[in-house]
């Protein structure tokens, strides 16, 4: 076994960083195991470290590394498409080593009898007729619910645990308690009025989500500036349960290879921006700021189709102060490709800016004020999702399903993620710290005591003079100067 166990290791070497299934083989080709992981290189690199004391903690892994001599990836989209593949492949293949997964109680669908006068949304764990909607399968059962709960919510559904009762003229009510009133919405209504919130909230399981999502960030960024820090933290769960449960995650009905998708995107990105071969690395840059202030920039880099999160870079501006985005694309454009000439490294296949002509400029102008060699560069503008090439080419518009179009699109919304997240987190950090130079007689000591103490702004804002006291440093004196302080900012 010592030569198929080096050829293992050079083999994790290759391994991507992302989402994906492992599927663990014996000399003859038989699928021993099947696990999933968050990162695959990370994940399957466990197996074969020398250190590991499998035949103490997990004989039954020990057993299995002993027949292993090949492993397959398949790379996928993200957690949850992982999760549910790992599923289908186990009941496919029924692998000896795996336990999990030998039924299908595993994941959880959502129902809607729309054959019935008064649909009902439900949690299910197979489909039983063919007249009922069904959405799913979903990976995650409790955040499933977290959402259904807030659809109930948001678009006046009802769940399978409720009795409504007709009332007169056709109309019918939804509760005989008091969830009407908690809820919001009118609790009598005509078939169709109800019928009307069921197509909405079916269309919000289908993906159509992105209004709702929007209007929840800027509660959360709103609650955020506001130093309503818990109210903001409940906000960020509620967005990140949301998506998590309804980002689109493909029914994996046979055994499918997620990378001959990438790999026939990747050949189309060639095509219709005529580069010289398939763009393997792809880097994006995106400028963020609140009206002039906080001005930060993001490089996201994406590996064969898919985010390779190692090699992400977030910027500080630093050449200027003020709104320049262009000035601030320059820079940062600047930064990272003089770094990578400085290290002998390469330079990605394709550079994506996230803006129109005016951005993709300026990046043209890092690379001749520094005398680099430039790789392909093109600009991906929100307006109308049109690509921008520098000189004059004339703007490329591509059927908005086009997965050329996704893909870049892709690429784009994950620079802009990344550099709105460190934005915020700037943000946040100077308001807390701006707010706390001002407490009165509290120097760098005191005030790292203050915040090791109450944990957050929110916190130390609602303590009484006796919790202040409980602080080392803080007197009887001191705890009401900083309480009257606390109490009126």
């Amino acid at each position: 076994m010592a030569v198929p166990q080096i050829d293992l290791k050079e083999k994790v070497r290759g391994l991507p960083h992302g989402p994906g299934v492992y599927l663990m083989k014996d000399r003859f080709g038989q699928i021993l195991y099947v696990g999933k992981a968050k990162d695959l290189k990370k994940r399957v690199s466990t197996y074969f470290q020398a250190s590991r004391k499998f035949s103490m903690e997990q004989p039954k892994i020990a057993a299995m590394l002993s027949l292993v001599c090949d492993f397959e990836i398949l790379e996928v989209r993200s957690e949850a498409e992982a999760l549910l593949l790992e599923g289908r492949l186990i009941k496919q293949n029924k692998p000896r080593y795996n336990t999990d997964f030998t039924d299908d109680k595993r994941f959880l669908l959502v129902r809607v009898d729309v054959q019935s006068p008064i649909p009902r949304f439900r949690l299910v764990r197979t489909k039983k007729d063919q007249q009922s909607r069904y959405f799913g399968p979903f990976a995650y059962a409790n955040l499933l619910r977290t959402t259904l709960s807030e659809m109930q919510k948001r678009f006046g559904i009802l769940q399978g645990n409720t009795n409504p009762s007709t009332v007169k003229d056709g109309r019918f009510r939804l509760y005989q308690d008091a969830r009407a009133e908690i809820y919001g919405h009118p609790n009598e209504m005509t078939l169709d009025e109800y019928r009307g919130r069921v197509e909405q909230a079916c269309q919000f399981l289908q993906g159509k989500s992105r209004e709702w999502l929007k209007e929840l960030e800027i509660e959360m960024e709103e609650s955020a500036q506001n130093l309503d820090f818990e109210k903001a933290a409940e906000l960020r769960d509620l967005c990140q349960a949301l998506r998590r449960t309804i980002s689109p995650t493909r029914k994996f009905k046979h055994v499918p290879n997620p990378k001959d998708d990438l790999v026939e995107n990747l050949a189309g990105l060639r095509q219709v921006l005529d580069l010289p071969g398939i763009p393997r690395h792809m880097e994006c840059f995106d400028i963020s700021h609140i009206s002039g202030s906080f001005v930060v920039a993001s490089m996201v880099h994406f590996r064969d189709g898919a985010p390779d999160k190692n090699q992400y870079r977030r910027y500080k501006i630093k050449s200027f102060i003020g709104n320049d985005d262009y000035k601030a694309m320059c820079e940062v454009v600047g930064r990272r490709y003089l770094r990578l000439h400085n290290e002998k490294k390469p330079f990605p296949d394709l550079v994506v800016i996230d803006g129109g002509i005016g951005q993709v400029n300026a990046a043209l102008e890092a690379f001749n004020k520094l005398r680099l060699p430039r790789p392909r560069l093109v600009g991906l503008a929100k307006k109308q999702e049109a690509i921008v090439f520098p000189g004059n080419r004339p703007d490329l518009l591509l059927p908005r399903r086009d997965p050329s179009l996704k893909l870049l699109q892709r690429l784009r919304d994950e620079a802009h993620r990344f550099a709105k997240d460190f934005n915020v987190s700037i943000r946040r950090k100077r308001i807390r710290d701006s707010v706390l130079d001002d407490l009165p007689g509290v120097g760098p000591v005191r005030r790292q005591r203050l915040l090791l103490h109450f944990k957050s702004l929110a916190k130390l804002r609602k303590a009484t003079e006796e919790n202040l006291r409980q602080v080392e440093g803080i007197g009887p004196s001191l705890a009401k100067e900083l309480l009257e302080f606390l109490r009126n900012i």
